[in-house]
């Protein structure tokens, strides 16, 4: 898979993909990160890619000029299967989205900034428009950074056991039950029994049943439906 990042400020994001799972999925060839500094296609000298909105009102906008001569650019040379538009006002991204978009070859991602991007980009280029929360933040470039890897750990051959994907909370709704690691007895603390019996089956019903269990307590808004 092979994925571009269009930001202002590059150096946010050469940390997300340069070290754990995102390395290794790239020294692997799985995925492709590049990022692309918006200021390359600035209308003059400046390296001016935004503006004063129209209307009045505090904070700048990124320009159509920029943002369009940018992603007409990468075009030429990749056809993407998504441009994404990272902003507050988005889909939430869930886990089912990012299965979706884990399928795709080609993905533009683009990081908003100041008070956001022209809407007329939003309405010619743009084909998802994505939030990681109800919030804001100063930036998309983080945002960003947590959809490629919540992509990237899904491709084929990234992680070293490739189910281990599939039991992560929110795969059918569920939220993931507790683990155990040694040792066994922490200050009086113990495992499950069942953990320790040996039995794949009873290990896998109980696991369940603690995933719907802890999904009912904690998120059961992802049960709707579901009972």
């Amino acid at each position: 898979m092979k994925i571009d990042i269009l930001t202002v400020v590059p150096d946010l994001l050469a940390s997300p993909f340069s070290h754990s799972i995102m390395k290794r999925a790239q020294d692997k060839g799985l995925l492709h990160v590049q990022v692309h500094n918006l200021r390359q296609w600035a209308i003059n000298k400046q390296a001016q890619v935004d503006d004063y909105q129209y209307g009045g009102g505090a904070g700048m906008v990124l320009m159509c000029e920029p943002l369009a001569n940018a992603i007409e650019s990468l075009q030429t040379s990749t056809k993407y299967d998504a441009i994404i538009y990272m902003t507050p006002d988005g889909k939430t991204l869930n886990q089912q989205t990012a299965n979706q978009l884990s399928l795709q070859e080609n993905l533009l991602i683009i990081c908003g900034h100041y008070k956001g991007i022209d809407e007329r980009i939003r309405q010619r280029f743009i084909t998802h428009e994505i939030s990681i929360g109800d919030y804001v933040l100063s930036g998309g470039e983080l945002a960003a950074a947590v959809l490629v890897d919540a992509i990237g750990r899904l491709l084929p051959g990234v992680l070293n056991d490739e189910t281990s994907a599939l039991t992560d909370s929110f795969q059918d709704n569920l939220l993931a039950p507790p683990v155990y690691t040694r040792p066994a007895d922490f200050r009086g603390d113990k495992v499950p029994d069942i953990l320790l019996q040996g039995d794949p089956r009873k290990v896998e019903e109980w696991r369940y049943e603690q995933s719907l269990e802890r999904t009912k307590m904690r998120r059961p808004d992802l049960l709707k439906g579901e009972e």
